[in-house]
């Protein structure tokens, strides 16, 4: 193994070779060691002070007379210099100071070897690298254009200068970068606060033009000009009576059983023909042409049909809620006492028509009636006529009852036959039978089948044949038969008819007031603040959206 030599760093360059070498004191005498600058830096300083301790040692090994050692040592100044690097790397400067150091030597000329070196070149020549007038001395270029008199770039100026007393020294008008930065930053800054007012009073003036005005007109319109008008609010409903139909017994009860109904009472109170009715009975026209009406809601003297149905659309206002059933009406007038009235007419003009929904409906219904029962009359004269002829064309008011009669009497013969047959089979029977009862017997027996067979004979007449009794009996049976029938549709008939007048004389549907209509004490219309600030929004809106329509036209031409 081989084990590493441990030896003390000394900084002595040994040179074997050369046997006159001089002692370390002769060394030493001969590289004078230069005198630092009056204006130095304090690395410079703390060098020459770490000088004075190393020759100390020197200077006693001298004096004690010890042998010097041979070899080339290192003066003073490289010691120094050497320990000043190692000073300047022990400082922890980082890359950014280390290039700014590089720089500022390159600027002042100084033969730098390495960033470190130049930190020490710098220090020695009493510059701070890292002062920043220095660094903005890079950045901002020098006046090339010097007065006389003044050091040149690379000297450093150590005393004040003195100045010719011939010559005036009066403060310049240059300024500095600085201040002539500041100065143009406060110019700037002024004219974008005197733009921002002036655009400022533009706007409020735009907007005291185009949104105030015209707010504070229509608010004086309707706080001082617009007449107030009076609003009487009712409601009333469509109902339907009990038991006026299947259908009505399946809804009743609901707002569904009358909702179409209201419906067509609420748009016969819209209607035109409404107008005309209550202008014809209250005079609606004249009560909007009177002078005292502001401009906008009073009509011209001689109104058509057509303008002053606007304005009875304005004031009269009719809603109808399919959720409860109920129709509720507002009418508006100059006078609240006029506004009642018109409000009870226009109900009244609801119940009659109401009343003529289903009047059509009950005279169609009971005309129908009437005509099926004259038809079933008229049928069932037709069948008693065709049952009466049918008795008289046979001359036989019954031909079943014949039919019968002449069964009966041949079943009640042959009878009698079988009879008379047994009592001449007994006679037979005797060894020497009565020859004359046995005549008798057999006369009975041929009167019988005599009879017999002439009734039948009789029955096959009155059975074969188009005028037959059998033939005769069925047709009779068929008209009795349509008879009945039409008896029984005639009896139908003559129902329907009762059933059908009870219910046109009945009132099916029926109009009743939930809220009945009462005069006004105070205004309703105009509704003077909600109209301005309603007025105040439009208007505003109506800015905005010109506004931003400009804008975007000034930007779309300007690009």
């Amino acid at each position: 193994m081989t084990i590493k030599p441990k030896a003390k760093k000394f900084r002595i360059r040994r040179n074997p070779a050369s046997p006159d070498a001089s002692p370390p004191g002769e060394a030493a005498a001969a590289r004078p060691v230069p005198a630092p600058d009056a204006d130095s830096s304090a690395g410079a300083a703390s060098a020459s002070a770490r000088q004075q301790p190393q020759s100390q040692p020197d200077a006693a090994r001298a004096e004690g007379g010890a042998k010097p050692l041979s070899g080339q040592v290192s003066s003073a100044r490289e010691t120094s210099l050497e320990t000043d690097m190692d000073a300047i790397r022990q400082e922890g400067l980082t890359g950014r100071q280390l290039r700014m150091a590089r720089r500022v030597a390159q600027k002042h000329d100084l033969p730098a070897t390495s960033d470190f070196d130049a930190v020490r070149l710098l220090r020695e020549k009493g510059i701070d690298p890292f002062k920043r007038a220095n660094m903005l001395e890079l950045v901002v270029p020098q006046n090339k254009a010097q007065p006389e008199n003044t050091p040149a770039a690379g000297q450093n100026v150590q005393l004040p200068q003195t100045i010719p007393a011939a010559k005036t020294n009066l403060p310049s008008t240059d300024l500095s970068p600085a201040e002539r930065r500041q100065r143009e930053i406060s110019d700037i800054q002024r004219d974008i606060a005197a733009r921002r007012r002036r655009k400022l009073a533009l706007l409020m003036g735009r907007l005291a033009f185009f949104v105030m005005l015209p707010t504070l007109i229509t608010g004086y319109f309707f706080y001082v000009v617009a007449t107030p008008m009076y609003a009487t609010k009712s409601e009333f409903l469509v109902l339907k009576a009990d038991g006026a139909g299947a259908v009505s017994g399946l809804l009743s009860g609901t707002q569904f059983a009358t909702s179409q109904d209201s419906i067509a009472v609420q748009g016969y109170l819209q209607s035109k023909g409404a107008m005309l009715r209550l202008d014809e009975e209250m005079g609606f026209k004249s009560h909007f042409t009177q002078d005292w009406i502001d401009p906008i809601q009073r009509l011209d003297p001689n109104p058509t049909n057509e303008e002053a149905y606007k304005v009875y659309k304005r004031n009269v206002k009719i809603g109808y809620d399919p959720t409860e059933g109920v129709v509720r009406m507002e009418v508006s007038a100059a006078d609240p006492e006029v506004s009642a009235e018109f409000s009870r007419r226009l109900i009244s003009y609801a119940q009659d028509e109401v009343n003529h929904l289903s009047e059509q409906k009950r005279s169609d219904q009971v005309s129908e009636s009437e005509a099926a029962l004259e038809l079933a009359e008229s049928k069932r004269r037709e069948a008693q006529r065709h049952l009466v002829e049918l008795q008289q064309d046979g001359m036989v008011l019954d031909p079943e009852g014949v039919i019968l009669s002449l069964r009966s009497q041949i079943n009640t013969f042959e009878v009698q036959l079988q009879q008379k047959e047994l009592e001449q089979a007994a006679l037979l029977d005797n060894t020497r039978p009565n020859r004359a009862k046995v005549a008798g017997v057999e006369a009975d027996i041929s009167r019988l089948k005599a009879v017999i067979a002439r009734l039948n004979d009789r029955m096959t007449d009155a059975s074969e044949g188009e005028n037959s009794l059998a033939n005769h009996r069925v047709q009779i049976q068929m008209a009795q038969a349509d008879l009945a029938t039409r008896d029984l549709m005639l009896q139908s008939a003559l129902q329907q008819v009762e059933s059908t007048r009870m219910e046109a004389n009945r009132q099916v549907r029926y109009l009743t007031t939930a809220v009945a209509p009462v005069a006004s004490e105070e205004p309703s219309y105009p509704r003077k603040f909600e109209n301005t600030i309603l007025a105040f929004l439009i208007f505003s809106g109506i800015y905005l959206l010109c506004s931003l329509t400009a804008s975007i036209l000034r930007e779309q031409v300007s690009s």
